[in-house]
């Protein structure tokens, strides 16, 4: 008997969502900051074993109140996750608070599907603050399975992947076996470089910069060793913040790129050749035309 489903990853921004879903693919699919909002996007990862096959969904945090039309766009991948789900794994933690009327929560209660409702960051709890977390959700949402875990530990994880497993459908494998994810090279060395941007700047900066992939080259050195040639633009909101992003004497954006180069290296498991640009883009992140270039909208 082959079993297989359609995974998808959701709760607010910053609960371990990405973390989640990286130890339980057990490859670096979706990139991981302390800040909201790192993920923006949709970010598929395959894990197939001799009877089974589960495709991870990684969904952006949902924002209550989006300030931008990117923002409504990250919101839409959510929604739009409740309509192609097997099992719904919903992440939370210690310090979220959730109103018996959420809307959000509301409609995950109304599914049909099952619900693994996942505490996470459990290690962070005494054993009592634990057995009160959890009384408080089997309250919140009585139809759903809790499972306690640390997705930082892999504390718990196991479990949880079996009770997945277990939720799934029968069904055929909807990808080849040894596919990892439905994305190109080129859109997770995008979220690297955007990874190293949320590291390394502050404030509003991170979040007024889109990175595009413009050019992908293998090819080999002058010792005739492989060589990747990467060219990205990252385009940012305002003048003010290209000046940022550059930096004195484009010093920076020097460390800011040579981090994404050494991570994009192990990432590729080849040397790599980097060039970064920057380009200001008005108001980008309310430009429809422009959000749909970089894949928000369909």
């Amino acid at each position: 008997m082959h079993k297989s489903g359609f995974i998808n990853i959701i709760g607010r921004p910053n609960v371990g969502k990405s973390t989640l879903m990286n130890a339980l693919v057990g490859e670096r699919m979706s990139i991981i900051t302390n800040k909201p909002q790192t993920t923006r996007h949709r970010i598929i990862g395959i894990l197939s074993g001799e009877d089974f096959q589960l495709v991870f969904s990684d969904t952006p945090g949902i924002i209550n109140n989006p300030n931008y039309k990117m923002q409504e766009a990250m919101n839409s991948f959510v929604h739009g996750s409740f309509e192609d789900a097997d099992v719904f794994v919903f992440v939370t933690e210690p310090k979220e608070e959730y109103a018996k009327d959420d809307n959000f929560l509301q409609k995950i209660g109304k599914v049909e599907i099952p619900v693994l409702l996942v505490l996470n960051k459990i290690d962070t709890l005494t054993k009592e603050e634990a057995k009160n977390w959890k009384e408080k959700w089997e309250a919140l949402l009585p139809n759903a399975e809790i499972r306690m875990i640390s997705a930082l530990n892999k504390k718990g994880t196991d479990i949880l992947m079996k009770r997945i497993i277990k939720h799934c459908p029968q069904g055929p494998a909807y990808y080849p076996k040894d596919q990892l994810t439905d994305r190109p090279e080129r859109f997770f060395v995008s979220e690297i470089i955007r990874e190293k941007i949320l590291l390394c700047y502050r404030e509003e900066i991170p979040y007024s910069c889109e990175v595009i992939v413009e050019s992908f080259k293998e090819g080999t050195t002058r010792e005739d060793k492989p060589i990747v040639r990467i060219s990205a633009m990252i385009y940012v909101s305002r003048k003010s913040q290209k000046v940022i992003m550059l930096g004195k004497e484009g010093k920076a954006i020097k460390k800011m790129a040579t981090m994404a180069r050494k991570s994009i290296e192990d990432w590729l498991q080849t040397k790599v050749f980097l060039e970064l640009r920057v380009k200001v883009r008005d108001n980008w992140r309310d430009d429809e035309k422009f959000l749909k270039g970089f894949g928000y909208k369909s």
